[in-house]
């Protein structure tokens, strides 16, 4: 059986979590929000004593990573509208900018032009423009899924090269660096 899948996930105080067998979607309702998630056919999935169960009707390989899957979708589901998720960025480079107006963000990284994005409602945007340190972006949401894939599409503006470390990187993430070139003595 799968380690991951066979937890129950507990469902604290002030979350709501509703199955719709119709449909296949399990709905989870908190202080932050409201998220959805279709669920496999396939797999089962009850609420019972302040627990959900997931559970899978056969051992073939699809059904168990399935499992497993679904299960930790829930899992962050309950902890996002409980608790919210936050990704921070940091800005590595002479000149890189950044600044946000409501939902706009507005990014200086070296080329001719600025970049602007245009993020989704559920993800919340500010920045920290300290003297003499780097610009930091700070993305909060409660969709997990959701704040990834807008993390990555900054991030993917300008990825930290491993040269110098210039870039858009988390402030969690090491960059290899490489040595570069080196002078040859005659």
């Amino acid at each position: 059986m799968s380690r991951i899948g066979k937890l129950p996930v507990h469902i604290p105080a002030g979350v709501q979590v509703t199955v719709d067998d119709k449909n296949h979607e399990v709905i989870v309702k908190g202080k932050l929000g409201e998220l959805r998630q279709k669920v496999n056919p396939d797999i089962k999935v009850e609420v019972a004593d302040n627990d959900v169960k997931v559970s899978r009707p056969s051992d073939n390989k699809e059904h168990r990573s399935l499992h497993g899957l679904y299960r930790a979708l829930i899992a962050n589901m309950v902890k996002g509208v409980t608790e919210g998720f936050t990704i921070k960025q940091e800005m590595v480079g002479v000149g890189y900018r950044a600044t946000s107006s409501g939902q706009l963000l507005d990014i200086s990284v070296g080329y001719s032009h600025n970049i602007l994005m245009e993020l989704p409602e559920e993800v919340k945007v500010s920045v920290v423009t300290e003297k003499r340190a780097n610009p930091i972006i700070t993305l909060t949401s409660c969709d997990k899924q959701l704040l990834g894939q807008v993390a990555a599409k900054i991030r993917s503006f300008r990825a930290p090269e491993p040269y110098k470390g210039k870039g858009i990187k988390f402030v969690d993430e090491v960059v290899r660096r490489k040595a570069g070139k080196t002078a040859s003595s005659k």
